[in-house]
């Protein structure tokens, strides 16, 4: 039945792009994982998380399941509310993953799962104020602040990548324009090496935010000047953390940020200068997240690991 002796939990990030699994142990290391696109419905995106757990019990000893979304949760993390990139509205999904597996299941937005697993096992242990931000299809963010998640009124605080920053900019799926992610993020920077190649007369050719890094890392100019742009528009999305909460900390996570030695540097160095009294007071460290792309599946796999000890109490 179990290909390992220790129990484990699962934890799935759910993103616009893929979506992930891993199997947990309790002292947050991985031992299987899973990955597929992830599907156009909701119905298929459920029956997708109930597969693939259903695969990994059959390896491992499976005692629960946290599930980290990309999207808005109500304040008891019972319903994804809205999530711009994935098909779920006002979805009780919690409930409807927990009637369909003999585990028990937790739902939590995926930067705050991130900040969970980083703050357990990454680089946001014994940090008093911290704030995490995770770059991939779109931008997600979690404040820390004394090891709890801070989550606003209504459970979707602080939605920093759908903050306007051009007005009447992109359009966002979140039904807004110009937001932050449009511009700092996997899906912007492939729009923006398409708007340079047009501007340029380049070769048609579709651009995705993988290709844009690898051109970047050829030399290609278009590469270069898309992560250049992507540089410049996270120093202002940082900017803006750094001057809401004056944290000690910032983390970089997503999958865009196993990229960093891009854009990090030059974008902390521009970040120093756009701040609030810019040379008159600390700025945070910034650093690429310890986990790296699995901080979302550790953190909410940790999220279930935390479900359980509190009914065992």
């Amino acid at each position: 039945m179990s290909e390992t002796t220790a129990p484990v939990t699962i934890g799935f990030d759910i993103g616009g792009t893929n979506l992930r699994a891993a199997a947990v142990t309790e002292s947050g290391q991985i031992v299987g994982r899973l990955q597929v696109q992830s599907q156009g419905t909701a119905d298929s995106m459920e029956d997708a998380v109930v597969s693939m757990t259903d695969q990994l019990m059959e390896q491992h000893d499976v005692r629960g399941m946290g599930i980290a979304v990309a999207g808005f949760l109500d304040e008891h993390r019972e319903k994804v509310r809205f999530a711009p990139h994935l098909p779920w509205r006002d979805a009780p999904l919690r409930s409807r993953l927990a009637a369909r597996l003999p585990i028990p299941v937790s739902l939590e937005h995926d930067a705050n799962s991130a900040a969970i697993g980083e703050a357990a096992f990454g680089a946001g242990r014994e940090k008093r104020t911290w704030v995490l931000m995770s770059i991939g299809t779109g931008i997600g963010a979690a404040l820390m602040h004394e090891g709890e998640i801070y989550r606003g009124a209504f459970g979707t605080a602080p939605e920093l990548g759908h903050l306007p920053v051009v007005p009447g900019g992109r359009p966002c799926p979140c039904g807004k324009r110009g937001c932050l992610e449009r511009y700092c993020s996997g899906t912007a920077l492939a729009a923006t090496a398409q708007e340079i190649a047009v501007a340029e007369g380049a070769p048609e050719q579709l651009w995705t935010g993988e290709s844009v890094i690898e051109a970047a890392r050829a030399g290609n100019c278009i590469g270069e000047r898309a992560i250049a742009e992507f540089a410049e528009w996270f120093a202002v999305g940082l900017s803006m953390v750094v001057d809401m909460f004056d944290p000690e900390l910032v983390v970089i996570g997503g999958g865009v940020a196993k990229n960093h030695d891009l854009f990090l540097v030059d974008g902390v160095d521009k970040a120093r200068s756009l701040v609030v009294g810019a040379g008159h007071r600390p700025f945070p460290t910034v650093l690429p997240a310890q986990l790296g792309a699995d901080a979302g599946m550790i953190g909410a796999a940790e999220v279930a690991w935390r479900q359980l000890r509190e009914t065992q109490q």
